[in-house]
């Protein structure tokens, strides 16, 4: 049985192979790599994953389809909505300085009913009931000053405009909340990057980045 060596990808270098991914995904020419009895037998040893997923829990939206990747890959952490906590904080820290992964993903989608949620209870005053409720009230204070913006409410705001807000205010929340990721940036060993997925045609469009991944065209 082998073993697994560490990769050595720059944060640049994994944007390039995940984008490469999905772009497979979208061409319908998927690879499906990583997915062998070698490679099951190479991560019974130990996992050097090249890049960090945070997204939706949306059952439309699985990391490693959309990206074309396989076994050991990806480290993949959802939620509804990719709200933040601490543990998920934690298990994002745990990737980029114990398994030195040089790139983090926020992945957020077209058609989220988080955002739809947190949206309506701004314009409504409602309030979702049970648990539910604390992911839209995690959501909302990523939109919440674009009602200032737009005469003080959100009938004007479309919900391409909504969803980029959110990951966008994701990303900054994990840079300014994460002493572990602000550093590994500062030292050039990682980055954080926000993307929208398009349920409808596949893409996974780059709206946002803090860190170097080289020389890249925003997509919004």
């Amino acid at each position: 049985m082998g073993f697994l060596v560490p990769h050595t990808l720059t944060p640049s270098q994994a944007w390039i192979d995940l984008k490469a991914g999905n772009r497979r995904f979208v061409d319908d020419a998927m690879i499906h790599p990583s997915q062998g009895f070698d490679r099951r037998a190479e991560l019974k040893v130990s996992q050097h994953p090249f890049a960090v997923v945070f997204g939706c829990s949306d059952s439309r939206v699985a990391a490693e389809i959309i990206f074309d990747q396989g076994l050991g890959d990806v480290f993949v952490v959802r939620t509804a909505g990719h709200v933040l906590d601490t543990t998920v904080i934690g298990s994002i820290e745990y990737a980029v300085e114990l398994l030195d992964t040089p790139l983090v993903v926020v992945l957020g989608h077209d058609s989220c009913g988080a955002v739809a949620a947190a949206a309506h209870t701004l314009m409504t005053g409602e309030q979702q009931t049970g648990f539910v409720r604390a992911v839209v009230d995690r959501v909302i204070p990523s939109i919440v000053n674009i009602t200032s913006a737009n005469g003080g409410g959100f009938k004007s705001v479309d919900a391409d405009t909504l969803r980029r807000e959110h990951v966008r205010h994701t990303v900054s929340m994990l840079h300014s909340y994460s002493a572990g990721l602000a550093r590994a940036i500062d030292e050039g060993r990682c980055a954080i990057v926000g993307v929208e997925y398009d349920l409808a045609d596949g893409n996974a469009r780059l709206i946002e980045a803090i860190g170097d991944i080289g020389d890249v065209t925003f997509d919004a």
